[in-house]
């Protein structure tokens, strides 16, 4: 198993494997990013089709032959897949190939690892790892000998090296567990903080690099980090945000992103951090609207959201980036509704990094604060410090 934080533009080859789903990414672009995102350097792309995985090699020998020639001839130091590997298959490849190959669950595992702030973070981070790294003991390494009894020890066989390293790894499992949950108490301390100071809370969600922390600064003038990348922010940042026509203070937190096949212990990991998702009042669902993929990334989003039962929370889409859209793209009003799971949402257009659709966008969430807590409309003066008119704020350069 490789450590990609080690490898810094390591020569890859991707691999894709079509199985007749209506996600597939033939161009494997997604992965291609998530590579970099790893500091590897694709040289070169392999896909197929099959009806169902072979369960030896997932490929299939002929296949398998064809991707380690290629890989000969580009230089590629590993091979990493666009799906889900089993440890079988994984181990059968990396003899087959000669090669270190790695999936996309480890992919995300390890870029997740390399962005972790907090302590948080890390904290789930390491858990998701550790569950993953569990399935994978089955004769994964060449280590897993069993161990001879010694001196005054009973005769017998003896416990194998696997059942050490999958006690180890359960005994780091429950003591990640355990620490994750003393963090999730306090976080419900700050929430319940939140629901006292009657605080409206807007979590912004979408599918990665759509531009969430981006808008984020450019609504509440924080210094987030922001990039375009896949995955630049992973930890949850809370900041209050003042809006004027509503005459009151709210809660804006910044959440990880979605993408597809996530992993599922990721999301059992971060269940905390979503936790700000499933207790918002609303959530701003950012979706980059230059992406031809929207459509595909808007329903990975609403899948996501039901697995970490979200999926009640009201929502309004804003489509970022509109000044990425070609004159003959953009779209006729800035406010109208899209179609969600057969409901019509409300969706407004607007670019974080130059500033357009901005006003209209504070003008939503005012109306919606209203709606939610009307007796509050005159109370809660503008407080010192609260940010501007839009039209101060200067335009960001970076997208996340």
């Amino acid at each position: 198993m490789t450590d990609f934080s080690q490898r810094t533009h390591a020569p890859t080859l991707l691999v894709g494997v079509d199985l007749g789903r209506p996600n597939f990414d033939a161009d494997l672009e997604e992965l291609g990013l998530l590579a970099k995102s790893a500091h590897m350097e694709p040289v070169a792309r392999v896909t197929c089709k099959r009806r169902a995985p072979d369960a030896a090699l997932f490929v299939g020998s002929g296949k398998a032959d064809e991707i380690k020639f290629l890989a000969q001839q580009t230089g590629a130091t590993e091979v990493l897949f666009d799906q889900s590997l089993s440890p079988s298959q994984q181990r059968n490849l990396e003899r087959h190939l000669q090669l270190p190959v790695n999936d996309r669950t480890y992919l995300i595992l390890d870029i997740f690892a390399q962005r972790a702030r907090s302590h948080e973070g890390k904290l789930q981070v390491e858990l998701a790892r550790l569950q993953y790294l569990s399935t994978r003991l089955v004769r994964r390494w060449s280590h897993l000998e069993r161990q001879s009894g010694g001196i005054g020890m009973r005769g017998g066989p003896g416990e194998t090296q696997i059942e050490l390293d999958r006690r180890m790894i359960g005994e780091s499992i429950k003591r990640t567990k355990d620490r994750l949950v003393k963090v999730q108490r306090q976080r419900r301390t700050q929430r319940r903080q939140r629901e006292r100071n009657e605080a409206f809370n807007i979590s912004l969600i979408g599918y990665t690099n759509a531009g969430k922390s981006t808008l984020f600064n450019a609504l509440v003038k924080a210094r987030a980090y922001a990039a375009d990348q896949l995955f630049a922010t992973l930890d949850t940042t809370t900041r209050q945000l003042y809006l004027g026509d509503a005459g009151r203070t709210v809660s804006l937190s910044d959440t990880v992103g979605f993408i597809r096949d996530l992993p599922h212990g990721l999301i059992d990991a971060f269940q905390a951090t979503l936790q700000e998702a499933i207790d918002a009042d609303l959530l701003l669902h950012v979706v980059d609207a230059s992406n031809p993929a929207y459509p595909e990334q808007i329903h990975e989003v609403q899948r996501v959201l039901h697995e970490i039962g979200a999926h009640d929370v009201p929502q309004m889409l804003v489509f970022n980036k509109a000044d990425a859209l070609s004159e003959p793209s953009r779209p006729a009003k800035s406010r109208d509704s899209y179609e969600i799971d057969g409901v019509q949402t409300s969706r407004v257009f607007v670019s974080a990094a130059s500033g357009e659709g901005l006003g209209l966008l504070r003008s939503e969430l005012a109306a919606r604060v209203l709606a939610h807590l009307p007796s509050l409309h005159s109370s809660n003066p503008d407080p010192v410090g609260a940010e501007t008119d839009l039209g101060t704020i200067a335009p960001l350069a970076m997208r996340s």
